[in-house]
């Protein structure tokens, strides 16, 4: 991952150019195709270059605000599609259920939240999604919806309720929707740091066995002087781009 500057980037009415990688939407297709050319961060630096193609089954047209200022906004833009992933690494050839959403805001994420959840579950019938925030004000908000397979979206009406499952390996408090007598639980990690986890975790939702992709975020750690600090260091900082194409 790179913070690029604005000569970086180059957006156009079907793709949008970021340094050496690319996303583009082939209408025709109607398929998103990212072009991955990056070099991977420490502590195992090596080059990291392919295609991950996403073929939705249908495009939502929810932009769910986060805040009542409307400082943040979550766009699930594909909750449901099938992916297909090409990468330059032994094992990293796969196709399977993958999804597509984006944040937007005019503030820092750190400005606003203390900490919140997502995740993001595959039914029978489309997918589920849940966000549960905590703002920095104290407030605290609960967004749940459903997702059919051609993109149309409902709130879930008696959504399950939270229930804790183990810390990250960092001590990140998780929890996430589960039906009654249900537990939630760990899969696989997909990444530890010391204020965010990404998973995936199986759990029970309406009487439904699913394993989705959970993440939390926890904002007064990320705000900690010395961790703004080992992020600066780790994740590298190009400000000049030339495009070579």
């Amino acid at each position: 991952m790179t913070d690029r500057g604005k000569s970086a980037l180059i957006q156009e009415p079907n793709k949008l150019t970021i340094g050496p990688s690319s996303l583009i939407w082939d209408r025709s297709k109607k398929e998103l195709i990212i072009k991955v050319n990056e070099i991977s961060s420490l502590p195992l630096i090596s080059k990291l270059k392919g295609t991950i193609t996403l073929k939705p089954s249908g495009i939502t047209n929810v932009e769910l605000p986060l805040t009542k200022e409307g400082t943040h906004i979550w766009r699930p833009f594909a909750p449901t599609a099938e992916i297909e992933v090409n990468l330059n690494k032994p094992e990293w050839q796969w196709t399977g259920h993958g999804y597509f959403d984006a944040n937007f805001g005019t503030r820092a994420l750190e400005q606003d939240f203390d900490y919140w959840t997502w995740g993001r579950f595959p039914l029978g019938k489309g997918t589920s999604c849940f966000y549960d925030l905590e703002l920095r004000n104290r407030e605290k908000y609960q967004f749940e919806y459903h997702f059919e397979s051609n993109g149309m979206a409902k709130n879930i009406a008696d959504a399950p309720q939270n229930s804790n499952f183990s810390n990250s390996l960092w001590g990140i408090k998780r929890k996430t929707r589960c039906d009654k007598h249900s537990k939630p639980k760990q899969e696989k990690s997909l990444l530890d740091a010391p204020f965010y986890s990404r998973a995936t975790v199986s759990t029970r939702i309406k009487g439904e066995k699913t394993v989705g992709v959970f993440e939390a975020l926890d904002l007064r750690r990320f705000r900690n002087p010395l961790l703004m600090f080992m992020l600066a260091v780790r994740v590298p900082r190009r400000k000049l781009w030339k495009n070579k194409s």
